[in-house]
């Protein structure tokens, strides 16, 4: 049956050419969207890693967001450090978590920052150890620790050393006086941490402090005057939800972002372009679905002297139907597999691109349950568009077909 079959495909190449075609790129689109959609928000989710608030600059509370936690954007400012560690000591916040941003190498952004800030994703180290404060003496190098992704990029290892650039991108001026030695690179988390370069709070302090001041008077007032970027907060009670963000932005300096509240709003807006592929996919995918209709029909039409020669030969009307059948299944398998694999590797050039930008990290061959979701939407395709054919070629009568073939 199946050599029969073949046989009559390859009749019409060009019409089964162009419905493959049409319907592997739905089912691409699909695969693309489905992949992205689920990886964002998986990204997004493990991300926040607990963080109840994300405390900096008034400004844009997405931008804090962004900055603070996924450090997709620049921050809006610094914050007084005595302001945070007074936020520190209130009775409602479990744990905080001072950010100091500013610098970078090579585009990957350095972060000053205490322990507890691994210790929030549970990030453990592959090599090496955490830093420590920088010691005192001019010319000492600071310690800083690579995330498993810079790590990769970079190629650097334990004992590398490198100088940071004022900025967040590429081509800031460069700390000469200032030098970073590699004494630890963290495993793969599969969190923000993996494309950050950590390193203590003090060395930033003291990379810029150095930079500006001139005599011991101008030292002492930097240190009274101690800044930090963000912080991130965790709160002990849940009741804290209520009250802390309003008590941050009316009684303090500073701004406080709900992370939960902002997230939703980005991924209403990160959505509405999966949706616009999604919609793509799916008008592609009912377009395919009447195309294949249409070359069934037309292939049972011109069948009809094919199928009374087979009938004559013994084939029952339910072999003739199984023929048509076959045809359709082989074409949603041949359909699954190649817009599965176009659209793992559509988003796998998607992921490589962000992972220029230094962003989020999206994997294109990964497996998920939604997946499923194709094989299954071209299957329903393929049997719906073969319903009203199968109909046609089941009732053939073999005495109309020999007397009127056409």
């Amino acid at each position: 049956m199946a050599a029969v079959a073949w046989g009559f495909a390859r009749l019409r190449p060009l019409p089964l050419v162009l419905n493959a075609l049409l319907l592997t790129l739905a089912l691409a689109g699909i695969t693309m969207a489905l992949l992205v959609q689920h990886q964002m928000r998986r990204a997004f989710d493990r991300d926040l890693a607990g963080i109840d608030l994300v405390v900096g600059a008034k400004g844009s509370p997405l931008q804090l967001i962004l900055a603070g936690v996924f450090h997709l954007d620049v921050p809006p400012g610094n914050i007084p450090l005595q302001a945070v560690e007074e936020l520190a000591a209130h009775p409602q916040v479990a744990r905080l978590v001072p950010l100091s941003l500013g610098d970078s190498f090579r585009g990957w952004r350095i972060v000053g920052t205490t322990q507890a800030y691994p210790a929030l994703y549970a990030a453990p180290l592959a090599a090496g150890r955490w830093w420590q404060a920088p010691a005192s003496g001019a010319g000492a190098s600071l310690d800083a620790v690579l995330g498993a992704h810079v790590a990769q990029s970079l190629g650097a290892g334990l004992g590398a050393r490198f100088v940071g650039t004022h900025g967040l991108a590429e081509g800031g001026h460069a700390h000469g006086d200032h030098p970073y030695e590699v004494v630890g690179v963290m495993a793969p988390c599969q969190c923000v941490l993996d494309r950050l370069i950590l390193t203590s709070t003090e060395s930033v302090w003291r990379v810029h402090e150095d930079a500006t001041a001139t005599s011991a008077e101008d030292r002492e007032a930097m240190a009274a005057e101690r800044e930090v970027t963000l912080a991130l907060v965790q709160y002990r009670t849940p009741l804290a939800a209520v009250t802390m963000p309003r008590f941050v932005n009316q009684t303090t300096v500073m701004q406080a972002a709900a992370p939960a509240m902002e997230i939703t709003r980005l991924l209403s807006m990160l959505g509405v372009g999966t949706q616009v592929l999604q919609a793509f996919a799916v008008a592609l995918l009912v377009a395919a679905g009447i195309s294949v209709w249409i070359a069934f029909a037309a292939a049972v039409r011109e069948r009809a002297p094919d199928l009374a020669m087979l009938r004559l030969l013994g084939a029952s009307p339910r072999r003739l139907g199984g023929l048509l059948a076959l045809e359709a299944g082989a074409l949603a398998a041949l359909c699954s597999a190649t817009g599965l694999l176009l659209g793992m590797l559509g988003t796998a050039l998607i992921g490589r691109w962000l992972s220029d930008q230094r962003s989020v990290r999206i994997d294109g061959f990964v497996w998920l349950p939604e997946l499923w979701a194709v094989p299954a939407a071209a299957l329903l395709l393929a049997t719906l568009a073969i319903v009203g054919p199968l109909r046609q070629a089941y009732r053939t009568d073999v005495q109309t077909l020999l007397i009127n073939p056409h």
